[in-house]
């Protein structure tokens, strides 16, 4: 299925699922935005990597405008529907100040393994204590997604959008480990070295090589 839908490019990556809250206060995004809830419609939000607008971006619907100040300005909450692909930019669109696109919806799949998503999220756990941040999930560990726990896994743009490109829930799962894998390990040689400089200077109580 292809259909226009109105841009909304951030240097971000957002995920079905995702409950995402935005200040809007650029002329074009507060008309997009009271156009789009106005008639009930959702927009896109494309990732922007390196100044450009990428393929991959994630369907948004407008959950509620919170606030609107007398300039226009506006909070809102959003939630991210579906991943869709950009196959032609529009950039001039009737009396709108806002850009849109034709864009198709890969069929994103979300089965996986749930033995290989217990490891995720055994390995985030690990990585939030030695970095002593406190998360909690409120889904149990059967309901979980690559998409829900992505934002907690320390990962760069590029590698969370890596992620929003591949349609198998397996391979999103398979990036995500091997992500923790090195990351952990990472942190594990840095901890290393950390106790190293601080024992530098210390009385050492070493038994000699014997010959």
């Amino acid at each position: 299925m292809t259909n226009f839908i109105p841009l909304f490019p951030l240097s971000i990556v957002v995920f079905p699922g995702e409950e995402l809250n935005l200040h809007i206060f650029e002329p074009r995004y507060k008309q997009l935005i009271k156009d789009c809830y106005e008639a009930k419609k959702p927009f896109g939000i494309p990732t922007v990597l390196n100044n450009q607008v990428m393929e991959y971006g994630t369907l948004v619907e407008i959950v509620e405008i919170t606030t609107t100040d007398d300039n226009g300005e506006m909070d809102i909450k959003t939630k991210g529907t579906l991943v869709f692909k950009i196959l032609e930019k529009i950039k001039e669109l009737p009396e709108k100040l806002y850009h849109g696109a034709i864009v198709n919806y890969p069929l994103t799949k979300y089965e996986g393994s749930a033995a290989l998503m217990q490891k995720i999220l055994t390995d985030i756990k690990e990585l939030h204590g030695l970095l002593n941040v406190q998360k909690t999930f409120k889904k149990s560990i059967e309901d979980f997604i690559s998409f829900d726990v992505a934002h907690h896994a320390g990962m760069t743009l590029e590698e969370e959008y890596q992620l929003l490109e591949f349609e198998e829930e397996l391979h999103r799962q398979e990036l995500l480990k091997r992500h923790l894998e090195k990351v952990l390990e990472m942190m594990v040689q840095m901890n290393l070295l950390k106790s190293k400089i601080q024992l530098n200077g210390h009385f050492k109580n070493l038994e000699g090589f014997r010959f």
